[in-house]
């Protein structure tokens, strides 16, 4: 073969790599490592600080598969799926949320439960020990708006014991009352009992009985709009799994 020949060889196979690569790189949506694929998550805000560690262990277990999250309140996922907005799953702070998405969503799964708590400052200062003490006109107590799965929660177990809370505020989601109690914004708040967890050492938590309290239910699942309909419902599906179970427990979250 003379070397003219050998050079056009050469070319020909160069041009058929060029061709190739491309396809190799834009690949499927499995999330099982041959191809990369990138999940968007839309989660409750009190899932902020496990999904990131959940979210880590699932890209470890799934080389090629990143997650990235978009955390909010319930709610405003909710408004964010019925316009449109591009993501894969989706994991709310209570059925109801969920169930209103019916025809936007895969069949829901529950992967974990949690329970509230009175948040209070460091220490406690005010002395409250009690739902009663919530009451008190002299408190600035902090709730979530109404329409916030927490928030709705909060005027539930407030009105089983028909006790009446005037809050200084009410937020979008529970991260925002938290974040007012360890501020000093307010000398009390009810949130989530994992919430509490991740501010340990900046703010205190006085315990509602489990009689007097009320359970909140996570359910996930993939969104209907989604371009990676295989690899979410791997993720959905992995949420469930023992060790992703074990990641939520630590966390301080119940079992489904």
């Amino acid at each position: 073969m003379t070397p003219a020949s050998l050079q056009r060889r050469a070319a020909a196979s160069l041009v058929v790599v060029g061709l190739l690569t491309p396809l190799t790189a834009c690949g499927g949506d499995d999330g099982t490592g041959d191809t990369a694929t990138d999940l968007t998550v839309l989660a409750a805000s009190s899932l902020t600080d496990v999904f990131k560690e959940a979210g880590a262990a699932y890209e470890k277990e799934h080389p090629g598969t990143k997650v990235t999250f978009s955390f909010a309140g319930s709610q405003e996922l909710a408004a964010q799926v019925r316009q449109g907005a591009p993501a894969d799953a989706l994991v709310t702070a209570d059925t109801k949320t969920m169930d209103g998405l019916k025809s936007d969503t895969g069949a829901p799964t529950v992967i974990a439960k949690n329970r509230l708590v009175i948040a209070t400052g460091k220490g406690n200062p005010e002395k409250v020990g009690n739902l009663t003490d919530l009451a008190d006109p002299g408190l600035k107590v902090v709730l979530a708006a109404p329409e916030v799965p927490v928030g709705r929660y909060s005027r539930q177990i407030l009105d089983a014991q028909k006790i009446t809370v005037k809050p200084v505020s009410q937020e979008p989601n529970v991260r925002a009352v938290l974040s007012k109690v360890e501020l000093g914004e307010a000398d009390a708040g009810l949130v989530y009992k994992t919430d509490v967890a991740s501010a340990e050492g900046k703010v205190d938590s006085v315990d509602i009985p489990d009689g007097q309290n009320a359970v909140a239910s996570y359910p996930a699942a993939t969104l209907k709009t989604g371009k990676h309909g295989a690899a979410a419902e791997a993720f959905v599906t992995w949420l469930s799994s023992p060790g992703a179970r074990k990641i939520l427990t630590g966390a301080g979250f119940q079992q489904p």
